[in-house]
C-alpha cells in the first residue's frame, strides 16, 4: 500500500517520475486559507481473444445494494495523541458464517513498535452485550452458536479509542499538530462469496487489508483551529460531516491545512482539494500536486474508466517518505511529487476493483505501477529494470512470500507487475484489457484469476504470459 521514495529503485523511478513529459490539462484552482475456496468465474462472461484486438468494453458491475453500512464518529486530540471513536455498521453475509470479524490494523506489526494501538470497548448486537475476543492483536472476533444466517443483517456497534503515536513514518502518525489517521477503526475484512479474510500482519509492509465496499457516514470532531481532509463527501451544512458510497474504507488527516482545489474531469466532475500542513516544507508547494493529481485522474478515466466518487482528497504531512493510498483520499509525505500518480492509479487499483492484499499484493502494486508508468510516460524504465534472481518469475506470490525478502519487494512486484503487463502486447491494448477489468470487478475483490481473465479477452496468449512471470490464474 505505502510507496516508500527513500528505497534505491524507487529513487531512480521517481527521479524520472518527476519529470515526467505526460499532457497535463491545466486545473481550474482556488485557494483558502486552512480549514474459504474462491469463486472460479467472473460476474460477467468474457469471451477469450483469437486475435489481439480491444473488445467492446462491458459496462461497470454495480455495488452490492446489501454492502455493509458503517455510521462512525471520530473525537480526535491532537494535543493528546487520541482518537476517541463509536461504531455502528449493518453487516449482511451472502453466505452463512458462525463469527463476525473486525480487523484492529494499528495493532499490527508494523504500527505497534512505534507504540499505536486500538482497543474496544463493549460489542453489542441490536443493543445486546455480546462477548468478542482477540484472536490476536489485529483480530477481534465475535462468536455465535446460533451462526449469523446469509441474507439477514446483523446490526454491530462497538466503543473504540485509537492511541497515536508520535512521528512515525506511517500511515497512524502524530507530528505536532499533524496527524494521519489510515487504517484507524476496527474494519470488517469480509470476502463476498468466500468469508472472512484472516492473513497474518507481515511487519515492514502495507497491511494485508481486504474489505467490502461498504457505504459510510462519518462525523469528526477536532479542536478549534484544526481542518480535516478525508475520504467522502464533506457536508456544507455540519462541518466534519463526511459521507461515502460504495467505498470499501475511509482514511483522514487533520492538521492547520492551506488548501488549494480544481475539479477533474474524470470524467464526470470531482472536486479535488490538496492540503499542506502549515509548518510542512515542500520545494514546490502544493500547486504541483494539484495539477499532478488533476491530470492524472483525468488520464485514468480515459484509460480505464470513470472515477466512482465525486470528490479526492490529498494531503501533504511531515515524516512521510512516499505515499499511502486510501479510496478518495491520499496522504504522502514533502517532496514526494514523483509518487503521486501511482497513488492516484490506486483508486482503481485496490480502491475500486478491491483485492487480498496479503494474498495477492501485485493486483493493486503491479496495476497501479502500469499506470504510473503510462501517465509518467516511462514504461521502456520500467521494462528495462532487471529482477533480482529471488524475486523472478514470483510477481503472484503472497505478502507471506516476501516476508523475508523485503529488499527485493519493490522490484518483485511493483516493477515486474508492470513488466508482466508489458509483456502482453500493444500497451493501448493492455490499457484496454485493465478496463475491461475494473468494468468486471468493480465494487469486488478481485483475485489474479480475474485479471487473466481480463486479459485473454484481449489477448489470445494472456494466460501463458502471464504465468511465466509468475501469476496464479
Amino acid at each position: 500500500m505505502m510507496r516508500r521514495a527513500a528505497t534505491a529503485l524507487l529513487l531512480l523511478l521517481l527521479a524520472a517520475c518527476t519529470s515526467g513529459d505526460a499532457v497535463r490539462s491545466e486545473p481550474r484552482r482556488t485557494s483558502s486559507a486552512p480549514t474459504g475456496p474462491a469463486p472460479t468465474t467472473t460476474t460477467t462472461a468474457l469471451a477469450k481473444a483469437t486475435t489481439a484486438a480491444c473488445p467492446v468494453i462491458p459496462n461497470r458491475v454495480a455495488p452490492d445494494p446489501a454492502r455493509p453500512k458503517y455510521t462512525l464518529r471520530a473525537d480526535v486530540r491532537p494535543a493528546e495523541g487520541t482518537v476517541d471513536g463509536q461504531l455502528r455498521v449493518i453487516f449482511t453475509p451472502d453466505i452463512d458464517t458462525d463469527r463476525l470479524v473486525f480487523r484492529l490494523w494499528p495493532n499490527g506489526p508494523r504500527s505497534a513498535p512505534a507504540e499505536a494501538k486500538l482497543e474496544t470497548g463493549q460489542v453489542t448486537i441490536a443493543g445486546r452485550p455480546v462477548t468478542s475476543d482477540l484472536d490476536d492483536p489485529t483480530t477481534l472476533v465475535v462468536r455465535s452458536d446460533d451462526g449469523f444466517r446469509a441474507g439477514r443483517a446483523v446490526d454491530v456497534s462497538m466503543s473504540w479509542r485509537l492511541h497515536v503515536p508520535g512521528a512515525a513514518n506511517d500511515r497512524i502518525s502524530r507530528n505536532g499538530d499533524a496527524m494521519r489517521l489510515g487504517s484507524f477503526f476496527p474494519i470488517l475484512p469480509w470476502e463476498p462469496g468466500v468469508g472472512w479474510a484472516t492473513d497474518a500482519p507481515v511487519g515492514g509492509f502495507a497491511e494485508a487489508s481486504t474489505a467490502p465496499t461498504a457505504d459510510f457516514d462519518l462525523t469528526v470532531v477536532i479542536p478549534e483551529g484544526f481542518s480535516v481532509l478525508a475520504s467522502g463527501t464533506p457536508d456544507p451544512v455540519r462541518p466534519g460531516h463526511f459521507t461515502a458510497s460504495a467505498m470499501r474504507d475511509v482514511a483522514m488527516s487533520v492538521g492547520r491545512f492551506d488548501t488549494v482545489s480544481a475539479v477533474a474531469m474524470a470524467p464526470q466532475a470531482v472536486q479535488v482539494t490538496v492540503g499542506l500542513h502549515r509548518g510542512t516544507v515542500d520545494s514546490g508547494g502544493t500547486s504541483p500536486y494539484l495539477d499532478r493529481v488533476v491530470a492524472s485522474l483525468e488520464d485514468f478515466g480515459r484509460r480505464f474508466g470513470a472515477y466512482p466518487w465525486p470528490t479526492f482528497t490529498f494531503a501533504i504531512t511531515p515524516e512521510l517518505g512516499g505515499g499511502i493510498e486510501y479510496p478518495g483520499h491520499v496522504m504522502q509525505g514533502p517532496n514526494t511529487l514523483g509518487v503521486t500518480s501511482h497513488e492516484v492509479g490506486h483508486q482503481w487499483f485496490y480502491g475500486l476493483v478491491g483485492n487480498d492484499q496479503g494474498r495477492d499484493p501485485w493486483l493493486d502494486e503491479g496495476l497501479a505501477s502500469w499506470a504510473e508508468a503510462r501517465f509518467e510516460n516511462r514504461l521502456e524504465r520500467f521494462k528495462a529494470r532487471d529482477i533480482p534472481p529471488l524475486a523472478k518469475n514470483k510477481v503472484g506470490e503472497p505478502m507471506t512470500f516476501w516476508a523475508d525478502k523485503r529488499q527485493n519487494y519493490s522490484d518483485g512486484v511493483y516493477v515486474q507487475g508492470a513488466q508482466a503487463l508489458a509483456a502482453l502486447g500493444e500497451p493501448d491494448l493492455v490499457d484496454c484489457a485493465l478496463r475491461v477489468f475494473v468494468a468486471v470487478n468493480a465494487h469486488r475483490i478481485a483475485r489474479q484469476s480475474d485479471l487473466v481473465a481480463a486479459a485473454a479477452a484481449v489477448f489470445p496468449n494472456a494466460a501463458a504470459t502471464l504465468t511465466a512471470y509468475g501469476v496464479k490464474p
